[in-house]
């Protein structure tokens, strides 16, 4: 590639080259042929004064030896013109068989007192002649030269002139073919990198050089490139993104139908019972009748979560921010899950938290938080345990912690447990009424509020969670997408 684009370099400059010599001879050729042409013409037009000065002929009885010697001492063909244009002498031919000079342009000028000049073809010499005459008494004196003493002078000045060009050529070479070398090689590379990029190679980067205008050119491409490279991996990653979506959705859609379907199959086998005749059992009418109004109500629940949990992931969820006390936050909370805990025979602590201490955040996605991870730590804590909620403040952020003493979570199971449907133990899950997507609400509420939510477990001597919310605005209602950053995980 490079060794190609060299010979077209070294061949494009050598054409230039040769153009611009052939301008400059045809150029320096005319102008010096058209400078001899007046240099001889003022030496002409010198010469025949000096011979209209210098000597006083006759043109009616001219002497020859007279007019000869005229002749040898101007070096130039002297031609004597009678004022009819008769030719009474020329020293080059014989006058009498020599045409009428009547009508030459020369002769013309010089009868109406004005020096004539003309160039032509001589039909009696056969060559080109440059004429020079002015006006004398009776008649014009003429002198001649021939064009081919001017043409020998001005090829004589093409040769020194070629010569010249080149002894001018060679150093001239040598500089085109150093640069287009360098220039060559830097195409070459560049030519290379485009066609990577073509290919889909975005990693490959061309080392600047080969001038300014190269340099520039390559730091072009390479910017290309890089951007490029950034566009295909936010292309690649978004792909990712869709890819990892879609499993979610026909995940979901899955385990919804799956969910869906416990609840449904239980209400509609226990009322075509009823229906059958069981509705007059006075033995079972009431407890089938039970069974169907707790499953219609986990229906409920379940139906409930995933439009909370759809709301949260969609960014459809509406937040009012603001700014809560904790320990109010955490008084309405406790109030509301007291009687559930009462009846397990579970005492509910809470530590009081430091005065004066305030999240900003939505209370009532604040309080689902709170509603559901008490439940959680309820359902799973054996009859006569304790769950105890506490808060920690610091400058940014308030941590909200939730301990139980209950059964405990395996360490195994602990990076999934903010999935969608994801239960430790599914048996005992639904026995104890739960959806599966409790913990998963948890966690993109207190994402969408700028928190973040963890666990720590250990079998048998309990949990606890605990979550993160800001102390000041962090500006999430005006920025949907930093929100959309920190729900998208």
């Amino acid at each position: 590639m490079a060794g190609r684009i060299f010979i077209k370099m070294v061949l494009a400059v050598l054409a230039v080259l040769a153009v611009g010599m052939v301008a400059v001879e045809i150029l320096v050729s005319g102008l010096a042929e058209s400078s001899y042409v007046d240099i001889r013409t003022r030496d002409l037009a010198e010469k025949v004064d000096v011979l209209l000065v210098a000597s006083a002929v006759d043109l009616d009885h001219p002497p020859e030896s007279r007019v000869r010697e005229l002749a040898r001492a101007s070096a130039a063909r002297l031609t004597l013109i009678a004022a009819d244009g008769r030719v009474v002498y020329d020293s080059e031919a014989q006058a009498g068989h020599m045409e009428n000079h009547y009508g030459r342009p020369e002769f013309q000028r010089a009868l109406r007192g004005q020096m004539g000049v003309a160039i032509r073809h001589s039909p009696t010499m056969g060559v080109d002649f440059l004429y020079v005459a002015k006006p004398m008494p009776g008649g014009a004196l003429r002198l001649a030269v021939p064009l081919a003493d001017i043409e020998h002078q001005v090829s004589a000045l093409r040769r020194r002139l070629l010569t010249a060009a080149l002894l001018a050529l060679i150093p001239a070479v040598i500089l085109a073919a150093l640069f287009a070398r360098s220039a060559a090689r830097s195409l070459a590379r560049i030519i290379d990198q485009a066609g990577e990029l073509a290919r889909g190679n975005y990693h490959m980067r061309v080392a600047p050089g080969g001038g300014k205008e190269l340099s520039l050119l390559s730091e072009k491409l390479n910017e290309t490139g890089e951007r490029l490279q950034r566009v295909i991996g936010q292309l690649e990653h978004e792909q990712q993104n869709l890819e990892r979506l879609e499993r979610i959705r026909r995940d979901f859609v899955i385990n919804v139908s799956h969910e869906l379907r416990t609840p449904l199959t239980s209400i509609q086998g226990y009322t075509e019972t009823l229906l059958d005749g069981a509705l007059h059992d006075q033995e079972n009418n009431v407890r089938f009748l039970a069974i169907i109004q707790q499953n219609a109500t986990r229906l409920g629940r379940l139906i409930a979560d995933i439009m909370t949990l759809s709301r949260a992931e969609l960014k459809t969820q509406k937040f009012q921010f603001a700014s809560y006390p904790v320990a109010h936050l955490l008084d309405e909370a406790i109030d509301i899950m007291r009687p559930v805990a009462e009846k397990k025979e579970i005492q509910l602590v809470l530590e009081r938290p430091a005065p004066g201490a305030e999240v900003f955040c939505d209370s009532e996605a604040t309080h689902q938080i709170l509603a559901n991870l008490l439940d959680n730590a309820i359902k799973y804590t054996r009859e006569g345990g304790s769950v105890a909620v506490s808060s920690a403040v610091d400058p940014s952020t308030v941590r909200f912690l939730i301990r139980d003493t209950g059964i405990g979570i395996p360490e195994h199971e602990l990076p999934r447990l903010f999935e969608r449907f994801y239960r430790v133990d599914k048996a005992r899950s639904r026995e104890l009424g739960g959806t599966g997507l409790g913990l998963a609400i948890v966690k993109h509420l207190v994402r969408a509020q700028g928190g973040d939510v963890s666990v720590e477990s250990e079998v048998g001597r309990g949990s606890t969670f605990s979550f993160t919310l800001p102390v000041h605005d962090l500006g999430l209602a005006e920025k949907p997408t930093l929100q959309s950053q920190l729900t998208g995980l």
